[in-house]
């Protein structure tokens, strides 16, 4: 966790940095956004290019000719996810570069140089934009993209950070409006129900490319190369956008064929019937598409929707969903987001809708709660299609509403978190007869908790092993000395702290005992069962030991107060960096525990039931009741009201300073372009 937030933090500093670069230059943010990606993909490629070259034995694995080991091609890198890079192309040269060179000049002779290795990259990378750019700031872009803490972080950080810049690049419609762009945790829960093994993956309006790099992600995660095992078809309109989505596939270490086309008239893959999966988040609502053009089309096996007067489709959803179904093989799954009108919708689309669920074909149905899109903000619903369900499942529907699921992101966003999404998956593989997964699941929610509540007591830094509860009281000693007018406030202070090391020690003996026995702990669903809830005096303990950190701190800040001087300050901030160093797995112990607490409450057999205000399997005899809906909320009902014991004032306090980041920072914003209009020539 320590590891993921300082990612977190880099992200932002370097989106900041990044975006003050392009107000102080005469780039528009839509003219910077190619540009900039292109560098974030050349560091990200220096990335994987360093990681994969260590883990490469020359000795071992490359053969020998005359005495000499042959040179690395680009075919090593390949095989293992990564770009060769020649060394014109490595980033510490490029960053390296003297004020006197010509920036603009080596990058693009960098970017030939990838383009010449890899010809389904020629013609893609940025190279004539850099000339526009004055040599000054591409130096400080550079240096930007570089910092030093990232050579420190293990694992895909600039994969993260890649995908970051996308984000905010999305989130300023700096591109196609920012619909090219779908969210990672959205995309990761499609890629995850599919489950794509091997086989043919297309979309058909494929934007960045994502959908191929999460479902690359389902491979790796099985432990085989998403190279030899998936083929990736895609089709975009816009030409930005596929040069965009073919430098995802390639910093990843992926190759796919996205051919430019208007997927409603043109389908250059002539995939029907023969893609293993299809993944798609298509345009919404979309109500000038030429019905006499798309009449004939054999990907619609429903017919035509509604036609206006005009000849055209009045909303192209079940244009789109139609498609969708007709590329599937005969054991095809297909997961797509479509807007949340289009499962309820009437006439033309409801006909359609009625002859897709009697094929039996839908799997399920996932609502999404509204803001989980940058540039929308309409709630939307997952649909999953399977042409190989098993013959009792073909009768029914899985209902999952989500729209009480969330994480805040910020004051406009909201996604999933990563143990939401785990969630919402562990009631499809129920459905799935994966009962392993879910159970694993649970056993790993119990170890992460034990994980969380050992590092309470000995945690990994950067520059060792650390205790946090007991750094923490250490910081707290300079405040038991006398100070004016704080008799009173110290004498509380002893007296909270001794309470806090006697409820630390016998938390400490719990996780021993617990310790003790999940080395012994099978894993059957009734003994996870009661491991849950043996967890939970720790999860308790935990809770009030954080509340008795922030009154410790409370006590110290005061008795600062009364006290004055730097030394006390600086004392102060000690103590409040040492607070929060054991607040947050002391907050994991309990936040794991409950997720899974969460799983084994809902379905306590470890099987698939129904539960008010989430989940129903749901029988096409219903469904034809009630209009043929698929909008998972006219069925599971409304969640029972829960009490939030665990209400975190702090938690609370930080989203409104991130809300009131987020609007400081767009008026900050609008008063540049104001300023700018003001400045230019003519106003």
């Amino acid at each position: 966790m320590p590891q993921l937030e300082q990612i977190e933090a880099i992200e932002k500093r370097l989106w900041k940095a990044a975006d003050t670069l392009r107000a102080n230059s005469n780039y528009a943010s839509n003219e910077y956004f190619m540009p900039v990606m292109g560098l974030v993909f050349l560091r990200h490629a220096y990335s994987r290019f360093l990681a994969v070259k260590e883990s490469i034995d020359i000795d071992a694995n490359l053969p020998k000719r005359g005495g000499k080991t042959r040179p690395q091609t680009t075919e090593d890198f390949s095989q293992k996810g990564a770009i060769f890079l020649q060394p014109k192309a490595q980033f510490d040269h490029l960053v390296s570069l003297p004020d006197s060179s010509d920036r603009a000049k080596v990058i693009i002779e960098a970017m030939e140089s990838i383009e010449a290795d890899y010809e389904s990259l020629r013609g893609v990378l940025p190279k004539s934009e850099y000339q526009e750019l004055d040599n000054q700031v591409l130096g400080q872009l550079l240096r930007t993209l570089n910092p030093d803490e990232l050579k420190k972080v293990s694992g895909d950080v600039f994969g993260r950070i890649y995908e970051y810049f996308l984000t905010q690049f999305a989130d300023q419609k700096a591109h196609d409006g920012g619909e090219f762009f779908t969210p990672i945790s959205l995309v990761s829960l499609i890629a995850h129900v599919l489950d794509p093994e091997r086989g043919t993956v297309l979309d058909p309006a494929c934007g960045s490319g994502g959908m191929f790099v999460q479902s690359a992600r389902i491979v790796e995660e099985l432990g085989s190369l998403p190279a030899d095992r998936l083929t990736f078809r895609g089709l975009e309109k816009n030409a930005t956008t596929i040069r965009l989505a073919k430098m995802n596939l390639a910093v990843h270490g992926l190759e796919g064929d996205i051919k430019k086309a208007i997927t409603y008239y043109e389908d250059p893959h002539e995939l029907v019937g023969k893609a293993d999966y299809v993944m798609a988040n298509p345009p919404f609502n979309v109500d000038e598409i030429d019905a006499d053009k798309v009449k004939s089309d054999p990907r619609l096996p429903f017919g035509l929707p509604g036609v206006n007067k005009s000849s055209k489709v009045s909303n192209g959803n079940y244009i789109w969903i139609s498609y969708f179904y007709s590329y599937l093989n005969e054991h095809g799954r297909a997961g797509f987001v479509m807007s949340s009108q289009a499962s309820s919708a009437g006439g033309g689309e409801a006909k359609v809708r009625q002859k897709l669920v009697e094929t039996g074909d839908v799997e399920a149905m996932i609502a999404v709660r509204s803001n989980f899109f940058y540039t929308r903000t309409v709630p939307c619903e997952l649909w999953f299609l399977s042409r190989s369900k098993p013959e009792g499942h073909r009768g029914r529907v899985l209902m999952i509403d989500a729209r009480n699921i969330y994480r805040k992101v910020t004051r406009k966003i909201y996604d999933f978190s990563p143990e939401q999404e785990r969630n919402l998956l562990a009631i499809v593989q129920l459905y799935r007869g994966q009962t392993d997964r879910y159970l694993d699941l649970v056993s790993s929610y119990c170890r992460r908790t034990l994980e969380e509540a050992a590092a309470c007591f000995a945690a990994e830094k950067e520059n060792g092993a650390i205790q946090p509860l007991k750094e923490f009281t250490t910081a707290l000693r300079p405040f038991l000395m006398e100070a004016a007018n704080g008799a009173d406030l110290q004498k509380e202070l002893v007296e909270s702290l001794a309470a806090f090391q006697a409820d630390g020690e016998a938390f400490q003996k719990a996780l021993a005992a617990e310790q003790t026995a999940w080395k012994t702990q099978k894993t059957g669903n009734g003994e996870l069962k009661k491991a849950v809830d043996r967890l939970v005096p720790l999860a308790e303990a935990s809770r009030n030991l954080v509340k008795q950190t922030d009154l410790l701190y409370k006590l110290a800040s005061r008795i600062s107060e009364k006290s004055g001087g730097r030394e006390g300050a600086r004392d102060l901030k000690a103590a409040d960096d040492s607070r929060q160093r054991a607040a947050l797995p002391l907050k994991q112990v309990r936040y794991f525990w409950k997720q899974a607490a969460w799983l084994t409450e809902r379905f306590p057999e470890a099987r698939l039931r129904d539960v008010e205000g989430l989940f129903k399997l749901v029988s096409i005899e219903e469904i034809a009741a009630n209009d043929w809906s698929l909008t998972p909320g006219r069925y599971v009902g409304v969640a029972p009201e829960e009490v939030d014991e665990d209400f975190d004032f702090e938690e609370a306090l930080r989203e409104i300073h991130v809300e009131l980041e987020d609007l400081n920072a767009e008026a900050a914003r609008l008063a540049a372009v104001i300023k700018r209009n003001f400045e230019e020539p003519g106003i």
